[in-house]
C-alpha cells in the first residue's frame, strides 16, 4: 500500500510540473558580481534570488540563459553569456531544482529579427553546408561541456528570434529565396541532431517572434516541418508593445494549436514596462497604456490578464518573463547595464520585488494539477522523471537525481 502511494505521489508530482514558469536570468550573475542588493515586496533582503525564485511566494520552476559564442570585447555589458559563465549559471540552476532552457544565440552579440551575425570565427564560412557542419560541431561540444559540468539543459532553443532567419546571409529568409529556407533548414537539423546526440531527453524548441501575424507565423514553422527540421515545442515571443494585444496572441495560439495540435507552445519571452515607455516609433509599435497604465500596478495588471489568457489554452506549456533581475545599473565603473530598461520583476530604485512578479504564479495553478488518476493501466510512475516532471521510458543517460518506483534514485 506504501509503494503504492508512493508511486502515486510520484506520478502527481510529475503531472504537477507540466507546465514551467520562469525568467530568462542570464544577468544575475553581473548583478551579484557588483553587490546589488534584492529585496522582497516588504523591503527585506533576499540572500539568494534563485532560492527566492524557487520558494513558495513565487514559484517559479524553470529559468532560461542565453548563450553567445565568443561575447568578449562586446560594448553592450549586457553581452557577457560565453560559455563559462553559461556553464556556472547553469549548475546553479539545476541545484536549485529548475529546469534550465538554454538560448543558442548562434552569434557573438544578441541575435533577432534585426541582427543575426554570423560569428566573427566563423566567417569564412562561404557555403551552407560549411556552416551547418559548424553549427553541429559547437552545438554538440557545448553541450558536451553543460553535461559534464552538471549543467546539462532540459529544454534547448536552436536559435533566437529566427522568423528571418539566422547566420545572415547564409540563413537568411526574409528575401523570400527558396533556397536560403532550405539553407536554415539544413542548419537547423544539424544544431537538432547535435541535441538529440548529446541530450536525448532535452525538449528541442524553434523561437519565432512575429506573432502580431498569426498566418505567417505558422507557414514559417511549416516551412521548416516540411523541410524535415524537426523539433518539440514552438517557441514564441510576445512583448504587446510590438505584437499587439492578446487577443492577436490568442488567435496565432488557436491557429498553432489547429495546425500543430502535436506540439506545445512556450511563450520564452514576454514584459511589460513599468516606467520609462518610449513612444510610438521611438522604440515601440503599439501604446497599451490605457489598457495597462505604465506603473507597478499596470505591469502586474498585464500578468494577471496575460496568465488569464493563456491559460485559456491548452498547448501552453510555458510562461518565460525576459530580464526579469533587471535591478539598476550597478555602479559607474562596473556598470551591468548601459541604462535602465524598466520591464523587469525588480524597482531598479528601490530594488524592490514587482507585483507582477506575483502575478504570474497563477500560471502554474490549475485545478486537475496534482490529482492522479489509478487506473488498471501500466503507469508511468514505474518509468523514470526527472525531478522536473520530465518523463523517461528507460533509465536516463545522464547522471543526476531522478524519480523512479516513488523514490529519488541517483543516476551516476
Amino acid at each position: 500500500m506504501l509503494l503504492a502511494c508512493a508511486l502515486l505521489l510520484a506520478a502527481a508530482q510529475a503531472r504537477a510540473q507540466e507546465w514551467f514558469l520562469g525568467g530568462d536570468i542570464s544577468l544575475l550573475p553581473r548583478y551579484e558580481q557588483v553587490g546589488q542588493k534584492y529585496y522582497n515586496r516588504n523591503g527585506l533582503t533576499v540572500p539568494n534570488v534563485l532560492k527566492f525564485l524557487k520558494g513558495t511566494s513565487v514559484g517559479w520552476n524553470a529559468q532560461r540563459v542565453r548563450l553567445f559564442v565568443a561575447p568578449e570585447g562586446d560594448p553592450d555589458p549586457a553581452v557577457c553569456q560565453d560559455l563559462a559563465y553559461v556553464t556556472a549559471l547553469g549548475k546553479r540552476i539545476k541545484e536549485e531544482g529548475f529546469a534550465f532552457m538554454l538560448d543558442f544565440h548562434y552569434s557573438d552579440t544578441w541575435a533577432d529579427p534585426s541582427h543575426q551575425t554570423v560569428p566573427k570565427a566563423w566567417q569564412e564560412l562561404k557555403t551552407a553546408t560549411a556552416m551547418a557542419d559548424k553549427v553541429y560541431d559547437y552545438t554538440k561540444e557545448s553541450l558536451e561541456h553543460l553535461v559534464a559540468e552538471g549543467a546539462a539543459p532540459d529544454f534547448i532553443q536552436v536559435g533566437n528570434e529566427i522568423t528571418c532567419g539566422m547566420l545572415w546571409d547564409i540563413g537568411r529568409v526574409n528575401s523570400g529565396s527558396v533556397n536560403n529556407k532550405n539553407n536554415l533548414a539544413r542548419i537547423l537539423k544539424k544544431a537538432v541532431a547535435a541535441c538529440r546526440e548529446v541530450c536525448p531527453e532535452a525538449k528541442v524548441i524553434i523561437h519565432l517572434e512575429h506573432i502580431q501575424n498569426a498566418s505567417y507565423t505558422v507557414q514559417n514553422f511549416k516551412d521548416l516541418t516540411s523541410r524535415g527540421v524537426e523539433f518539440d515545442i514552438l517557441g514564441l515571443s510576445y512583448y504587446p508593445f510590438w505584437h499587439e494585444g492578446l487577443s492577436t496572441l490568442a488567435t496565432t495560439l488557436q491557429q498553432l494549436q489547429t495546425n500543430f495540435p502535436d506540439k506545445d507552445v512556450h511563450i520564452v519571452e514576454t514584459a511589460y514596462y513599468y516606467a520609462n515607455q518610449p513612444a510610438v516609433g521611438e522604440g515601440i509599435t503599439y501604446d497599451f497604456s490605457s489598457q495597462w497604465p505604465i506603473s507597478a500596478d499596470g505591469q502586474a495588471q498585464f500578468a494577471a490578464d496575460l496568465v488569464v489568457e493563456l491559460k485559456k489554452h491548452d498547448n501552453v506549456k510555458g510562461l518565460f518573463w525576459w530580464f526579469p533581475e533587471e535591478n539598476g545599473s550597478g555602479p559607474d565603473n562596473d556598470r551591468v547595464l548601459g541604462g535602465w530598461i524598466c520591464r523587469g520583476l525588480w524597482n531598479n530604485t528601490t530594488h524592490k520585488a514587482m507585483p507582477a512578479l506575483f502575478e504570474l504564479k497563477a500560471f502554474l495553478e490549475r485545478e486537475d494539477v496534482g490529482v492522479a488518476t489509478p487506473t488498471a493501466q501500466p503507469s508511468q510512475a514505474d518509468d523514470w522523471h526527472s525531478l522536473q516532471g520530465f518523463h523517461f521510458s528507460a533509465t536516463p543517460a545522464h547522471h543526476g537525481i531522478y524519480l523512479h518506483q516513488g523514490k529519488k534514485v541517483a543516476v551516476k
